[in-house]
């Protein structure tokens, strides 16, 4: 899904902004991939306190995709866009959200993200966000911060997952 990893030695010597779009871009595939080879209920397997899930991380980061890149940049209301009005309501999983729908979902968010900056230098100021005026730059990182975060999220929430499935220890088991 990647279509440039961020160790191929062309990144080291790209601009700013292609290094920040490769590394969203590696750290949306992750997460999205963290999904892959689940079942539903596996997927929606609540295993800490909070509504945090896996299928629920990834409809997470599609709010924040429309948060960052399109309410702050086209200062639409969440309400026209359609998303939750807060975060913690963004991993509210409903009855038809499956796998597939969630990982199509979060894959057009993101190129609806980067159509949406790809216009825009990264000092650029957007004025949709509550913070007030922010640098794309600001927003980039900000985006990072959060596809990181909960990419550690999700690799520890599939870790978990797979080892009560047997998988992970099957994975593991040494060969002789």
């Amino acid at each position: 899904m990647v279509s440039q990893p961020s160790t191929d030695p062309a990144v080291f010597h790209a601009t700013l902004r292609e290094q920040f779009e490769v590394f969203l871009d590696e750290y949306r595939a992750a997460l999205h991939d963290s999904l892959n080879g689940l079942t539903e209920e596996q997927a929606r397997r609540s295993l800490v306190p909070s509504k945090t899930t896996l299928l629920g991380l990834v409809k997470h980061a599609t709010f924040v995709e429309k948060v960052w890149f399109d309410e702050a940049v086209t200062c639409r209301p969440r309400s026209e866009i359609g998303i939750p009005g807060t975060p913690d309501e963004s991993f509210d999983l409903h009855e038809d959200d499956t796998i597939a729908s969630v990982q199509d979902a979060y894959r057009r968010t993101w190129a609806a993200s980067r159509r949406a900056t790809a216009e825009l230098t990264l000092d650029d100021v957007v004025r949709g966000n509550r913070r007030g005026p922010l640098p794309l730059r600001w927003v980039y990182l900000h985006v990072l911060r959060e596809l990181t975060q909960h990419c550690g999220h999700a690799d520890i929430l599939r870790e978990q997952i797979l080892a009560g499935s047997g998988e992970a220890a099957a994975r593991r088991a040494p060969t002789t």
